[in-house]
Parts: structure tokens; C-alpha cells; sequence
């Protein structure tokens, strides 16, 4: 299993809207930077992911999996996305202050190119912020 990191502005499509689409999902369009389309490519079903607020809030604050593999994206079938559906909330939100903090996070992608908006995440880095985050 690979871990990622998907990042949303809450006032486009929050936590609280994700967890509304229930066992269908959401697909994850509308990305459109090359890094980061690679990256939805080389997902596999199954692989987990941060929910992360981007904006104000800056914060990780949930569990995704990636329900579906990358296909067109419905928005603009030029470029592709994944399917994503909730798992759960985070027992507590771990800002990127706090990722910025943490020494044993210091290469972590979000920390070193915070504006690409999915990423990896190493195993170690993921059990490391679900320590943070009291799971």
C-alpha cells in the first residue's frame, strides 16, 4: 500500500463534503498539474491518503482511500484523477505547523513543496502524523 496527501481549499470541497458522499466517493478532478496527475496515475485501489485543508486552515484532518484507479477526469478528459471515498476523521487536526515542527518530518513533500496539491507520503511520515493526530 502507498500513502498520499490530497489537498482542498475547505470553501471549494471540505472534509465535511467528502464524508457526505458516503461509500460512492467522490472522484478527485480538476487537478491540473502534471506532478501530481503522475501521481494519481501510479495510485492503486486501496492506497490511503490525508485529507488536507488547505487555506485558512492548513491542516491534515483525514483518512482517504483510493476507491478507483486514474481514468478521464469527467471535468476535462484530457487529463485524468482518482476516485476517492472518507474513512475517518482524524481524532485531531495536525496543522502544517505542526509538520513543520516535527524534525522527523523535515523532508516530508508538504514541508518542502507545500502548493503541489497530491502527493506521496512516506510510511514512516504517515504513522508519524497519525501519532500527531492521536490515531
Amino acid at each position: 500500500m502507498a500513502y498520499w496527501l490530497f489537498k482542498s481549499e475547505p470553501g471549494t470541497w471540505s472534509w465535511d463534503d467528502h464524508v457526505k458522499r458516503g461509500k460512492k466517493g467522490q472522484e478527485w478532478d480538476g487537478v491540473r498539474n502534471f506532478q501530481a496527475r503522475n501521481h494519481m496515475r501510479a495510485m492503486k485501489k486501496g492506497d490511503r491518503g490525508f485529507f488536507y485543508h488547505s487555506g485558512d486552515d492548513k491542516a491534515v484532518v483525514g483518512i482517504v482511500e483510493v476507491s478507483a484507479e486514474a481514468h478521464p477526469d469527467s471535468t476535462d478528459t484530457d487529463w485524468e484523477c482518482v476516485d476517492l471515498v472518507a474513512v475517518e476523521a482524524l481524532p485531531k487536526m495536525v496543522s502544517l505547523a505542526d509538520i513543520k515542527a516535527e524534525p522527523k518530518l523535515k523532508d516530508m513533500v508538504l514541508v518542502k513543496n507545500s502548493r503541489l496539491s497530491v502527493q506521496p507520503v512516506t510510511e514512516a511520515e504517515w504513522k508519524q502524523v497519525l501519532k500527531m493526530a492521536g490515531a
